[in-house]
């Protein structure tokens, strides 16, 4: 009783494999997607800290496309997406305020 999960037992059908290599393909893709994500938005939070305003401007510019994207493709869910969207915008808006 070592492990935790039960070995999964490989499908005997010819359209089960084939799903198999499908979801392996696809969870790979969805990952690296939700990983750009989480980045591009840590991007612009660092630049907000930093206070340079040009970094801030690329790196929103950037990271509004990059969420934009996922969200049509169904990483996240779209309201997640206007919702992080909108919370840097303020954060950026802010920065703007203060440096001006």
């Amino acid at each position: 009783m070592a492990s935790g999960k039960p070995k999964k037992k490989n499908p005997r059908l010819a359209s089960g494999r084939k799903r198999v290599r499908q979801n392996t393909k696809i969870n790979a893709a969805n990952t690296s997607l939700r990983s750009k994500y989480r980045t591009a938005v840590k991007n612009v939070e660092k630049a907000v800290a930093t206070g340079d305003m040009e970094k801030v401007k690329t790196a929103f510019a950037w990271m509004q496309s990059v969420v934009d994207s996922v969200a049509d493709k169904g990483i996240f869910h779209k309201n997640k997406a206007a919702r992080d969207k909108s919370r840097l915008s303020a954060k950026v808006k802010a920065l703007a305020q203060k440096a001006a």
